[in-house]
């Protein structure tokens, strides 16, 4: 697990361009509820190319911790025979989500509105962040969370005997307490009503959808309003996971900074709650075009193709955009200091409660690369030195944050100097290949205590 053991500090060194395909891992997002709508289903859901990093398989151990078999048939090709709506057997043991937030809140949500008791850990990184933004709504449904102090884990969540259905406005944009809640109303007898006032990604009323909820979303004046009937019945599916934009990001970012760059990322998820990135990058200049646009499994999928571009502009990423590229503002801040002029980052504090402070652990590490950068509890702003010209030669902490970690060896790939990070090993979390696909295409990452 990415929290524990040796640290693996990684170094990546100025390489020549980068050439070929990028085949990354499937999406994180939909590998997550395609495990725990599968899981609350009748029947056995079928997952081809699902995510075997480290925060999924988290997600599968949790699954069958709670009475569902999962099985794994290799290769991505995964089956989970559900318990139905309600069906979640209380777990003998404390549940170990590892790094990841998204299976923590999520599986919160999934049980809170069943009369069964759940304790809940993970590593150092997630046992810091806050879990009250999900446990406040879930105890409107009558659950009952206790935890350490500032609502963090390990935390032990008493779900509702007799849930109410609840009219519940998300705060903050963040689609994991949308979903935590969705997924708790699924046991909740009457009309849920979830309203996000900026809309976040949809995989869950999607696949909810998918599943046989009686959902509806409507967009009005007040926000985007999701109404969802409790206490269906989900019937099992057969899902196939489109690959991970946010770790499409990675080889498209490296291959716009890189000299003589060409890089094809085949079959990536388009959903426009979560291609921010890829239209922030293009109005700054990127050559990023997108070849076999195409519908699978419901999503807009497409290949993409990323050639280098020496004369990026920094631009004002508009606030809205937040939400559909919020993972991906690391990697984008690598870009932006090799384009010219300012980037602006505004409405951007839910990066202060990931797995790490994001914006901190950013601007940090830029710094000691050379850049300039200013900030504020809710934006940043990063002063790019053009093509060429970010001198590198810095250590930086990753956090135990695996975008973090993966942003600064994606620009020690186009420094003047090499670029290392104190510890890679979080990177499994989300992408295991990271290192042999950036490898085959041209980079330079060497593990330091190899």
């Amino acid at each position: 697990m990415s929290g524990h053991g040796t640290p693996i500090p990684m170094t990546s060194r100025p390489c020549g361009p980068l050439k070929g395909s990028a085949h990354v891992p499937g999406d994180k997002s939909i590998s997550h509820r395609s495990l725990i709508l599968g899981a609350l289903s009748v029947g056995t859901t079928r997952v081809t190319g699902l995510l075997e990093g480290d925060d999924v398989l988290d997600t599968a151990r949790a699954m069958r911790a709670f009475g569902a078999t999962v099985t794994d048939h290799g290769d991505g090709n995964w089956s989970v025979q559900g318990v139905g709506v309600g069906g979640f057997a209380e777990p003998e043991n404390v549940i170990d989500c590892g790094n990841s937030g998204t299976g923590v809140r999520l599986i919160m949500g999934a049980m809170a509105t069943s009369p069964i008791i759940a304790t809940f850990t993970g590593d150092a990184s997630l046992n810091g962040r806050p879990m009250g933004r999900v446990t406040d709504p879930l105890a409107l449904f009558g659950a009952r969370a206790t935890g350490r102090a500032g609502g963090r884990l390990p935390m032990t969540i008493e779900g509702a005997r007799d849930p109410l259905p609840v009219h519940y406005t998300v705060p903050v944009p963040s689609a994991q307490v949308k979903s935590a809640v969705l997924l708790a109303a699924l046991n909740a007898p009457g009309e849920t009503v979830v309203i996000e006032k900026e809309a976040t990604r949809d995989h869950t009323e999607r696949m909810l959808a998918g599943f046989g909820a009686e959902i509806e979303v409507e967009d009005t004046d007040e926000g985007r309003v999701i109404t969802l009937q409790g206490q269906p019945e989900l019937t099992a599916q057969d899902i196939v996971v489109p690959r991970d934009p946010s770790s499409a990001a990675f080889p498209v970012c490296a291959a716009l900074i890189v000299p003589g760059s060409d890089v094809l990322v085949p079959g990536i998820g388009l959903n426009p709650t979560r291609a921010g990135l890829f239209t922030t990058l293009r109005e700054m200049g990127a050559d990023l075009t997108y070849e076999n646009e195409r519908i699978e499994g419901g999503e807009p999928v497409a290949d993409l193709r990323a050639r280098y571009s020496p004369d990026m502009q920094g631009i004002a990423v508009p606030p809205a955009r937040a939400a559909s590229m919020i993972d991906e503002y690391p990697v984008l801040s690598v870009v932006a200091a090799f384009a010219t002029g300012v980037t602006d980052m505004q409405g951007v504090k839910e990066l202060r409660v990931k797995e790490s402070d994001r914006i901190d652990a950013m601007a940090q590490g830029l710094r000691a690369c050379g850049v300039d950068v200013a900030e504020g509890d809710d934006w940043w702003q990063v002063t790019g030195l053009g093509a060429g010209n970010v001198p590198g030669g810095a250590t930086v902490a990753s956090r135990l944050d695996h975008r973090i970690a993966m942003a600064f060896m994606v620009m020690g790939m186009a420094t003047q100097k090499p670029v290392s990070v104190d510890d890679g090993r979080p990177i499994t979390t989300s992408f295991p290949i990271f290192e042999p696909l950036m490898a085959d295409l041209g980079a330079q990452l060497v593990r330091s205590n190899a």
